[in-house]
């Protein structure tokens, strides 16, 4: 089983990825761990990528695709993963398509955790108070769901007009929100 898994920041689909890797036998694929990985074992597109972090810059596409696709190519993503983060935008789901007609595959859905913004907005100030994160304020996090909403509505879209879309209720416990996603997976 190959899914991808979408929701604001504060949605929770971090821990139910890693929850929904487990229980189908496959990889978490988050690319935030790409990245760390990469930068700290200084493979060449970690070096690439760290040039542009130090230098307060975005990684460029090319980098991050490439990432990914060094990522599912390893053995224990080879026929089960959860895409965490990726992707972001239209070419990124562009390439995605690409890189999984070449490896003989596709995704077999798209999990998106619906949340309202006020229930996130209030997880992510408490989730600030507790790991202390001054930079975390409401108007930083506000911005921060305005930004994901602008950018991931097309490939919301996308996957819907695709057939792919399965949209899960995201507030709740831990568990409960992982037996929603459970009765929700085509089987």
């Amino acid at each position: 089983m190959r899914f991808l898994i979408m929701g604001p920041p504060g949605a929770g689909k971090g821990t139910q990825a890693v929850l929904l890797a487990e229980r189908i036998g496959g990889a978490h694929v988050s690319t935030g761990d790409i990245f760390r990985a990469n930068v700290s074992e200084q493979t060449e597109l970690g070096k690439v990528a760290q040039r542009f972090m130090d230098a307060g810059e975005y990684v460029p596409d090319e980098v991050t695709n490439a990432m990914v696709k060094d990522r599912l190519a390893q053995e224990d993503a080879r026929e089960a993963f959860i895409l965490d983060g990726y992707p972001r935008t239209l070419d990124q789901v562009d390439t995605l398509d690409g890189i999984l007609t070449e490896f003989g595959s596709q995704l077999d859905g798209v999990l998106s955790l619906v949340v309202n913004k006020e229930e996130l907005i209030g997880r992510l100030l408490k989730r600030a108070e507790t790991s202390g994160r001054a930079d975390d304020t409401e108007e930083v996090i506000r911005h921060r769901q305005d930004v994901y909403t602008a950018e991931t509505s097309p490939l919301i879209k996308v996957y819907r007009d695709r057939g792919l879309l399965i949209e899960v209720n995201g507030i709740g416990e831990v568990d409960e929100v992982a037996d929603r996603i459970e009765k929700a997976l085509p089987h």
